[in-house]
């Protein structure tokens, strides 16, 4: 088989798990499949360990069609496009260079937009879909589910309301189709130079709600807040921890002199900063989402527009804004840990303040010793994924590409 078609490695790659999130290509290395945050060697097709050569026969092989990542690629050494097996699923690619040779990251996108109950998210994020106007964040790190998150809100949007829609992407994750709304899908690169210049012409294009994949500079920030000034909801994500860092982030992309400035338009035009962690379900099954909820109200937008102090935190705000729909991370990976959803382990090392966690769940039932190793095997994780065992030569089994 020929490395310029690369659809039949990707195919049965994606057969060994129903919840395969990301391919890998890397020098050395054999192809990776990444199962519910971990990474396992596979051998489709029988590839073993790929040299540089096959990474890059792999990386032309998706690039084939595509000369603007191409160009991107050979000009940059990094690349980000989107890459579809007709008929089967999306994904969003990153090719780069490393240690001159090619690697391949494939994040799978599937066809179905996802909802809010399908992603198990809180139900007062639907209330983001009646903002007529501001910025919404949704943060977290790389692979933590804000796209999946802001393709649920724009779907709900196109159910409910007779809207234009605009999303400026990079590249286009989910495909929607017009519904009550009209979405247009621009993607940087092929439909637009950048962020900023598709954003600024989307001014021009009438739409109530604008999509930006994300806010990576201060023009692009820039021009948000003006659209969302003038009567546009915007959405859009950053790479933050949480709420705090979120208005850091931002306020960081502005001259030092103009902070008192930018925290102002913040706190008038902010309206929700939602943040999201994935963390393994305790049975092994996949990942739950973790989600913080920041809401404007007139305690946070105080907040923001005069800075945090002691005692006076955007987190203090969110610990009391329950009966507002506020949530923070610690009390929700508390009630997982509590019902069972995730263990001890994993829910300390994704808590925020891991010691106020272990001080709160010391008033659970006595039943449950959360501080001993040897606890009841209610609250462990399961053992890893043993490799199956070896299948018959010359059989086309699935089982021959996992080890």
């Amino acid at each position: 088989m020929s490395l310029l078609d690369v659809a039949p490695i990707i195919e049965q790659m994606l057969l060994t798990s129903d919840n395969v999130s990301d391919l890998n290509f890397s020098c050395g290395q054999k192809p990776q499949v990444e199962i519910n945050g971990t990474l396992y060697s596979a051998s489709p097709l029988g590839l073993g360990r790929l040299t540089a050569y096959q990474t890059e026969m792999i990386a032309m092989s998706i690039l084939r069609d595509n000369a603007d990542a191409a160009t991107q690629l050979a000009r940059f050494r990094t690349a980000d496009l989107s890459y579809a097996l007709p008929g089967k699923c999306r994904f969003r690619v990153n090719i780069f260079q490393q240690r001159n040779s090619y690697s391949i990251v494939m994040r799978v996108i599937p066809h179905e937009v996802p909802t809010f109950e399908s992603l198990h998210v809180p139900l007062q994020l639907a209330d983001i879909c009646e903002i007529r106007n501001g910025v919404v964040l949704l943060t977290g790190p790389t692979g933590s589910g804000k796209s999946s998150t802001l393709a649920a809100i724009i779907d709900r949007i196109n159910e409910t309301k007779c809207y234009h829609i605009v999303t400026i992407e990079d590249p286009i994750e989910f495909l929607h189709n017009h519904k009550k709304s009209t979405i247009n899908q621009r993607e940087v690169g092929a439909d637009t130079k950048d962020f900023a210049s598709a954003l600024r012409a989307a001014l021009r294009q009438a739409p109530k709600v604008i999509l930006v994949g994300e806010m990576r500079d201060l023009e692009t920030a820039e021009i948000a807040l003006e659209a969302a000034e003038t009567g546009h909801l915007v959405l859009s994500t950053l790479h933050t921890i949480d709420a705090s860092k979120t208005i850091d982030r931002i306020i960081g992309l502005y001259p030092k002199n103009e902070e008192r400035i930018i925290r102002t338009r913040l706190a008038q035009t902010f309206r929700f900063i939602v943040s999201q962690r994935l963390i393994p379900k305790i049975d092994g099954s996949g990942r739950i989402a973790a989600v913080e909820v920041l809401k404007s109200n007139p305690r946070t937008r105080e907040y923001i527009e005069k800075g945090e102090s002691e005692g006076k935190t955007l987190l203090d705000a969110i610990r009391d804004g329950e009966i507002d729909g506020m949530q923070d991370f610690d009390s929700v990976i508390r009630k997982m840990i509590e019902s069972k959803q995730i263990s001890l382990e994993d829910g300390l090392s994704y808590a925020t303040n891991q010691n106020n966690l272990l001080l709160q769940l010391k008033g659970l039932s006595s039943t449950e010793d959360y501080s001993n190793p040897n606890r009841p095997p209610s609250i462990n994780m399961p053992a890893p994924m043993a490799p199956p065992p070896p299948a018959p030569a010359n059989t086309n089994s699935v089982l021959d590409m996992i080890e």
